[in-house]
């Protein structure tokens, strides 16, 4: 993650130099010229932790060389324009590589063929090549909003990666994390409103190794499904499929561009941007979260699921576009947004919602520090670091001290939380302990309400990454096998994000007034240290 955002600077402006732009015109939805640098910055994201951590292993060289070729062909073609028969000359060559070279090929279709029953060498290397080329296109064609691409991948590769800590691959775990990381540094940049893009190199490379990787879990002899990857990439597939059936249909070449696409097909229902890359993203983590819990049946019943997903997907929009349906904007906003236009006018409503956070943020955190039974050396130890560092920042140089106090409450709330959590007072209970977490919830609210009400046109906002981060931090920690369920990082996990959002709202609505929240901040970082020290 931190490669990736660290190049991204730098790659933009190489590509500005060198004219990779993608250029606005009637089937794109951006309006201004974007650089489409950001694939070659997921690959070197990705590459480097890849090469220090995964094991040495003919497989994980034969996956790098392929994605080698595709990101070199992708590269290519953003910057000269290639051809459609140059893309597939370097798709197929790459696939070839990892079958024939690193022996990634499907051979299994589970209960689809007799028990026991393998395909023949010819017929696996030519599905695969098949499957392969096919998956890495439906990736590469799904890249039509900012964030959707990259989110998307993203949800996948998590899959991926945790899949494959199941069955203690290690290869494929940390190759699919890595690209995890890569692409929470890309979508720094791609999110709603993107600076830059992904290009072919990037979206092609994603989903050579996201059908690579998902191959590599589920053809070997393990336990899984050998047809789960159809689970794991079933949206773009199918939005891919339906798309280039449809200009079949109408006499056109499936590989024409158009405006089809499942994503303008929202937009045509009169969702916004953002409203149409956040429905897909429920999808995909529906899809995820499908494959997870059926990674252990069978190829036929995996097969019914998917063409039961694929018939609601098509037949909702088939049924949507034919009766006119749109979302009534108008109507939303005169029985919605036109209360809260008189409310606005009254300004009494911010400022109840705004002071319930001013001092809910700071008090929640100030308890959250009365919560542990008792206080490590460590923790009161460096909160007392916090605290002198906070004041050497108002001294010497305080427009600097928004961005300190933001790095230290970053540090210190996980540590507080944790220790909170994990060795609780024994007067936290009861009662007590559920009004405790529900001012959480409380909190959550009143910062979704500020954010509602603010009158600020820049400054922190909700975009559909922050789901992508909530539903990660929720799911992530509570699932089975990876032995941190006893520790309720779930619990821990949601407090983090309510404090985190709820600092960021505050700080941007108090416009470098922080006066009253550095007191407070630094009130519930003495109360740790006093704890702590006291204890020795």
């Amino acid at each position: 993650m931190f490669i990736t955002i660290c190049v991204m600077p730098f790659l933009r402006r190489l590509a500005v130099r060198f004219h990779a732009i993608d250029i606005p015109d009637e089937r794109k939805v951006h309006v201004n010229p974007v650089p489409k640098c950001g694939g070659i910055g997921i690959a070197l994201g990705a590459l480097v932790p890849i090469i220090l951590w995964a094991p040495e292993d003919l497989f994980v060289r034969a996956v790098l060389i392929g994605a080698g070729i595709i990101t070199v062909f992708g590269l290519a073609d953003d910057f000269l324009n290639l051809g459609y028969k140059a893309k597939f000359f370097g798709q197929i060559s790459a696939a070839l590589v990892v079958i024939l070279y690193g022996g990634i090929k499907i051979t299994s279709l589970g209960a689809l063929l007799p028990d026991g029953v393998l395909l023949p060498e010819w017929l696996a290397i030519l599905l695969s090549i098949i499957v392969i080329v096919g998956v890495t296109n439906a990736i590469n064609l799904s890249d039509g909003l900012d964030g959707l691409a990259g989110g998307t991948c993203l949800l996948i590769f998590l899959c991926i990666g945790y899949l494959a800590y199941c069955i203690e691959n290690s290869m494929v775990s940390i190759m699919a994390f890595a690209v995890v990381g890569a692409l929470f540094g890309f979508l720094r940049f791609n999110t709603y409103p993107a600076t830059l893009f992904m290009g072919d190199a990037g979206s092609q490379m994603l989903g050579f190794l996201a059908i690579t990787l998902s191959l590599g879990i589920t053809q070997p002899n393990t336990a899984f499904s050998p047809i789960l990857p159809i689970l794991l990439l079933g949206f773009p597939v199918l939005d891919t499929l339906t798309v280039m059936i449809e200009r079949m249909a109408e006499g056109k070449s499936p590989f024409v561009a158009d405006k089809k696409h499942f994503h303008h097909r929202l937009i045509g229902l009169n969702l916004y941007h953002t409203e149409s890359v956040f429905t897909i993203y429920i999808i995909q983590c529906f899809l995820i979260t499908s494959a997870f819990f059926l990674r252990f049946y069978s190829g036929v019943f995996l097969l019914i699921y998917y063409f039961a997903f694929s018939v609601f997907i098509i037949s909702g929009f088939f049924v949507a576009e034919k009766a006119g349906w749109k979302l009534r904007r108008p109507g939303l906003e005169k029985s919605v947004k036109g209360r809260l236009k008189v409310l606005r006018e009254t300004n009494i409503h911010i400022k109840f919602v705004f002071r319930v956070l001013h001092f809910g943020v700071p008090l929640l955190v100030i308890f959250s520090c009365l919560a542990p039974k008792t206080v490590p050396l460590h923790l009161a130890i460096l909160s007392l670091g916090f605290i002198v560092l906070l004041f050497i920042t108002r001294l010497l140089k305080e427009k600097w001290l928004s961005v300190v106090m933001g790095i230290s409450l970053y540090i210190f709330v996980p540590f507080a939380i944790y220790t909170g959590e994990n060795d609780m007072a024994s007067w936290l209970n009861g009662g007590t302990l559920l009004a405790y977490n529900l001012s959480f919830a409380v909190l959550a609210l009143f910062t979704f309400l500020t954010l509602r009400f603010t009158r600020r046109t820049r400054g922190f906002g909700i975009t559909p990454m922050h789901f992508l981060i909530i539903f990660i931090a929720l799911v992530v920690p509570n699932l089975p096998n990876i032995g941190i369920e006893k520790q309720s990082l779930g619990m821990i996990a949601t407090k983090m994000i309510v404090l985190f959002f709820g600092y960021e709202v505050l700080t941007g609505e108090l416009r470098g007034n922080t006066n009253k929240l550095w007191l407070g901040i630094n009130s519930a970082m003495g109360v740790m240290a006093v704890r702590g020290l006291g204890n020795f």
